[in-house]
């Protein structure tokens, strides 16, 4: 819908095999035999052009739909499982230059390793916790990805065979369930300008208030809002920092569940504890800016 609006050249579509959302927004394959029409046929469509066909005056599903069925733009099967890491699929992967979807939760290092050893530019869903991985936590660390706009809690649809819940659940007026996932955010290579915003610090730094761990010379901090103004030193904050983070502003040194120095992996402690059961991201503010 907003192909031209973003000047697009060309838009690639895919599904998977048994994805359960593939045919519910379009009607496709209307000539074939019923036999034939099903969810679980993998398939692309490649846009290339999208006009107001109905002349409502809006370009919407409906005019796609229609561009489909008379083959200005195609639709086709895909010989393969619609994966990702099949030969068919990375040779549309090569053709792209920018990457938009929402990858398995459970592949997402697979997928990222993927887009970097293709030096694709992305914007993709993930949960926000990716950012301890091992494989993930580096990138982020060397600036080579970081968090976009809009992370937090968010209602995402579910196939009607979506097992009802107590909690973070619900069904709307027209029978549609919805799941509500937690530590939700986009992951990106693309800069943009929140990446450059300063946070904003107004805490006084005293020694009460910010204990130090055991084992490393750093002061704890238990909400991103109560990181001090006034401490140029080693911090372990939330993970939900990463929302915030700015690297002309903070140094991202490493998570604390993982941490390394001089090539040694260890876990911050506190009162001779490890000092939670959430991981901490380990920073330290620069003081190189002229307004410091």
């Amino acid at each position: 819908m907003n192909f031209n609006f973003l000047g697009l050249k060309k838009l690639i579509a895919t599904c998977y095999l048994g994805s359960p959302i593939a045919n519910t927004q379009l009607s496709l394959f209307d000539d074939e035999p019923p036999e034939d029409k099903t969810t679980k046929s993998p398939h692309k469509i490649e846009i290339t052009e999208v006009t107001d066909q109905n002349a409502d005056g809006a370009v919407d599903l409906s005019d796609v739909e229609y561009l489909l069925r008379n083959r200005k733009n195609t639709l086709t099967r895909l010989k393969g499982d619609g994966d990702f890491r099949s030969p068919e699929c990375i040779q549309l992967l090569k053709e792209a230059d920018i990457v938009v979807t929402n990858p398995p939760f459970s592949l997402f290092r697979e997928y990222i390793a993927q887009l970097m050893e293709y030096h694709k530019d992305f914007a993709i869903i993930g949960n926000q916790n990716a950012i301890t991985y091992r494989e993930i936590l580096p990138l982020i660390r060397d600036n080579k990805i970081w968090l976009g706009y809009n992370s937090g809690h968010f209602w995402v649809m579910v196939p009607d065979t979506y097992e009802e819940k107590k909690t973070d659940f619900k069904i709307d007026e027209n029978g549609q369930k919805w799941r509500r996932m937690g530590n939700i955010c986009w992951f990106t290579n693309i800069d943009i300008e929140k990446r450059h915003e300063d946070m904003t610090l107004f805490r006084s730094y005293s020694p009460g208030k910010y204990p130090k761990y055991d084992n490393y010379d750093a002061i704890e901090v238990s909400r991103t809002a109560d990181i001090p103004c006034d401490y140029y030193g080693v911090m372990g904050v939330p993970i939900t920092f990463a929302d915030k983070y700015n690297p002309d502003q903070f140094e991202f040194m490493g998570i604390d569940k993982d941490f390394t120095t001089d090539g040694n992996r260890f876990k911050l402690t506190k009162n001779g504890k490890q000092r939670t059961l959430y991981a901490r991201m380990v920073i330290r503010r620069k003081q190189n800016k002229s307004k410091d």
